[in-house]
């Protein structure tokens, strides 16, 4: 439930990122590289679309048949929390239902195809940061909430990975020059951090200062790093309700992808190395997130 939460939420800004670029750029915006980490569609399919920004949203956000779609996570979190009702908040219910029920609103689909697509992105976020509101303040810290929390951090970290992947795509993994600046600049927004880079950086812009920020700032909430280090805090919580060859296992893998990433030698200016510590990180978290349904939840 907890990572189809997170999911949800960080499509939305990847979304609404991808669209303000898109008007802002004066050429075709191309949105391949999204329709490659969030859809199925084959290359011709792909083609079709991928210059039309509202084609785009609408097969994004809307259709069932993506199954990475918006509106499928958010019923699969509605589906998974319903299951789990003795164990949630009912202010939290409500809160997820009411999530649910927006975004098969007519509107929603209308406002897309034909008014401003931010009116509906906006709606759909602000929803989010309410369910995660409520989460927060009605959740007592219990089992149940160190489960949540690791399964949402997992999922942030593995969305950080992919958006930054996204746009390394759109540079070829070039950051040798300034053409490099506006897609990493996006990727700050896709990840709330523009404000908090010009806080640290006295509004210096440079590739490897941005990866940094992305890849190593503990106290940036939407790092990677940031994402590992409270994975292995919530799930040392559980230490006490787990079996003991389970949670060493799970233990030994969390701090194993904690390490490859804190300590690794990756060259922050050069794209390929940073893309290759992105897969590792990706396959680590993979493994992490396998190990505990396998341990945990008992799904092979």
């Amino acid at each position: 439930m907890a990572r189809y939460m997170e999911r949800t939420n960080g499509l939305l800004r990847v979304l609404r990122t991808n669209y303000v670029a898109s008007q802002d750029e004066i050429k075709q915006y191309n949105w391949r590289s999204v329709l490659q980490t969030y859809g199925y569609l084959s290359p011709s399919e792909m083609e079709t679309i991928q210059y039309n920004s509202r084609a785009v949203l609408e097969y994004v956000m809307l259709d069932k048949e993506n199954e990475a779609s918006l509106i499928n996570n958010i019923t699969r979190s509605r589906e998974n929390a319903r299951a789990v009702q003795d164990h949630i908040t009912k202010e939290m219910w409500h809160n997820l239902n009411a999530y649910y029920l927006l975004i098969r609103e007519p509107s929603i689909r209308q406002t897309i195809q034909s008014g401003d697509p931010i009116t509906a992105l906006d709606a759909l976020i602000r929803h989010s940061l309410l369910l995660y509101g409520t989460i927060d303040i009605t959740m007592s810290r219990g089992e149940a909430y160190s489960f949540l929390n690791v399964g949402r951090f997992v999922e942030r970290a593995i969305i950080i990975t992919d958006v930054s992947d996204i746009k390394l795509k759109e540079v070829n993994y070039r950051l040798d020059d300034e053409l490099t600046l506006p897609s990493l600049r996006y990727l700050l927004y896709s990840l709330s951090g523009y404000e908090v880079y010009l806080k640290t950086s006295r509004g210096i812009m440079t590739p490897d200062t941005i990866m940094k920020q992305v890849l190593y700032d503990e106290s940036f909430v939407h790092s990677i790093l940031y994402c590992m280090s409270h994975i292995s805090r919530y799930f040392k919580r559980l230490e006490g309700q787990s079996i003991p060859e389970s949670f060493a296992h799970l233990d030994f893998l969390i701090g194993k992808a904690y390490n490859n990433l804190k300590y690794s030698t990756c060259d922050l200016k050069g794209g390929v190395s940073i893309g290759a510590l992105l897969n590792q990180t990706r396959s680590d978290l993979y493994n992490i997130a396998i190990a505990f349904n396998k341990h945990y939840f008992g799904y092979n």
